[in-house]
């Protein structure tokens, strides 16, 4: 390529450090990730995709998804988008899903971003949930975070008006960057109060 042209990337908040999938966990793709799983070519229809009209709810990076499960199990009458790049954690989390018989929780192994850019339509989430995030704790990583204003202005497109963000992480140093990025952030408000935090809530599992 011409020196005079540049080429930009965009920087990632993950790395795919995939460790082996068990066999349970590779039998739960096999099996249930064409009733579960979604890779969407278009704008997700919700209502479609869950075969009624409900609250949605996206979890970006569920881990193992404990405290998804969990969630999607205790309010049947939400329905769940859980997003997970590492494919360990999705077949732990639909060997669960499979266990409860839930009907209101799905799937996505996709790029966060790029599934909140091209496939979610604007103003169709009730709440979205990011759930100790990796806090890249060197500072030369800091701008590998996931919580950044680029993205929270993304997800305030995506948000019905009066939907919520919440964020959570227990490294001290992200919680301030967290909070900074978004009493900065145009849409907002801490309903904690400026400067302030707020204390888990009740249906957020622990874990």
């Amino acid at each position: 390529m011409p020196e005079s042209q540049n080429v930009m990337r965009r920087i990632r908040s993950f790395v795919r450090r995939e460790g082996r999938l068990t066999a349970a966990q590779q039998r739960a793709i096999d099996l249930l990730w064409s009733r579960y799983g979604i890779e969407p070519q278009e704008v997700i229809d919700f209502d479609v995709l869950f075969g009624r009209r409900c609250p949605v709810v996206l979890e970006i990076g569920f881990g193992n998804g404990d405290s998804l499960l969990q969630m999607a199990e205790a309010n049947s009458d939400e329905c769940f988008l859980g997003v997970e790049v590492h494919r360990p954690g999705i077949g732990t989390l639909l060997q669960g899903v499979e266990r409860l018989g839930l009907a209101n929780l799905r799937i996505s192994n996709h790029d966060s971003v790029e599934l909140l850019r091209n496939h979610i339509a604007d103003a169709s989430l009730d709440r979205v949930q990011i759930y100790f995030p990796d806090p890249w704790p060197k500072a030369r990583h800091h701008k590998r975070r996931l919580v950044q204003p680029e993205l929270v202005q993304l997800l305030r497109r995506k948000l019905k008006l009066g939907g919520r963000l919440h964020l959570a992480t227990d490294w001290e140093n992200y919680a301030e960057h967290m909070r900074e990025v978004m009493e900065a952030a145009p849409g907002f408000e801490n309903i904690a109060g400026k400067g302030r935090w707020h204390p888990r809530p009740d249906w957020r599992p622990e874990t």
